[in-house]
């Protein structure tokens, strides 16, 4: 499967080519979403290693459209935290409700390390019926040049709740930096909730807000504060299919959004959409 992430927000095509350093790989593994090996000795209390290419711990959302509660993916998705790492990871259960990682790993969004060092990867959960609490970290020289001191560091939490069974919201906060190779830095920093109520088994409502400070554009291109907010409907048919009727409005405090054959000269977007999802195999 092809890493796709579809945010709903149209990009100027410089804005893309920013936006997308560092996020590319090669050869085989390009369209390969994830490709790893994993021990899970018998004897080791729960300890679990893999080996390989395979989907970063950070973030509320994951690639799989209909894992996700809406049909775009959030803000900080796309902009905020890496999609895919290649390296090790290792995780284990502290205690019956907790558990912790560590990883090593070639980067953000590569295979082959270009950067000439390597990114440290920390994880750990809490997790009870009603609650989890996740926590990441990922700090490593990413830039490279100059001595390779151009360190990105990461931290990513979520909070899920989920007081019924009809009912779930999670709160989403990333904060990230990296130090520039002369003197500086890149800051970047977003919250996204989103929550998702389900009346009955064949429909679901999921509203969704987020806040993004990209300060100095290191993410988008721009130096700007972005928000949306997208209202999704679920609707599951009995053999395995979804139809997820989405609004969503994004606004930006720059213009950042194309009109036509114009690029970034609005501040805001407006995206309505339906979309369908058909699972092939057992129906869950």
């Amino acid at each position: 499967m092809g890493l796709h992430r579809f945010t709903g927000v149209a990009l100027p095509p410089a804005q893309i080519e920013r936006a997308n350093q560092g996020r590319r790989t090669r050869g085989e593994l390009r369209n390969i979403q994830q490709a790893f090996v994993t021990l899970k000795p018998p004897q080791a209390g729960g300890l679990e290693l893999s080996f390989g290419k395979f989907v970063t711990s950070a973030g509320a959302e994951v690639i799989e459209t209909h894992s996700n509660w809406n049909y775009s993916r959030s803000l900080l998705f796309a902009w905020a935290i890496p999609y895919y790492h290649f390296g090790l990871r290792a995780s284990a259960p502290l205690t019956k409700n907790s558990s912790a990682g560590f990883q090593l790993l070639n980067g953000w969004n590569n295979v082959a390390d270009s950067q000439g060092g390597r990114t440290v990867g920390l994880t750990g959960a809490l997790a009870t019926d009603k609650v989890t609490w996740s926590h990441n970290c990922y700090f490593g020289p990413e830039r490279g040049g100059a001595g390779n001191k151009g360190l990105r560091h990461l931290y990513d939490t979520t909070l899920l709740l989920v007081p019924a069974r009809q009912a779930s919201l999670y709160v989403n906060f990333d904060y990230g930096t990296e130090k520039r190779v002369e003197r500086g830095r890149d800051r970047w920093v977003g919250v996204a909730g989103a929550a998702r109520l389900s009346p009955a088994a064949w429909l679901a409502v999921s509203p969704r807000i987020e806040w993004f400070n990209d300060a100095d554009g290191f993410s988008t291109g721009t130096a700007q504060r972005l928000k949306e907010f997208t209202l999704t409907f679920e609707f599951r048919t009995k053999h395995g299919a979804l139809v997820r009727p989405e609004y969503r409005h994004d606004w930006s405090d720059k213009p950042f959004f194309d009109r036509g054959g114009d690029p970034a000269v609005h501040a805001s977007q407006t995206t309505l959409l339906v979309g369908l999802v058909v699972c092939f195999g057992p129906v869950r």
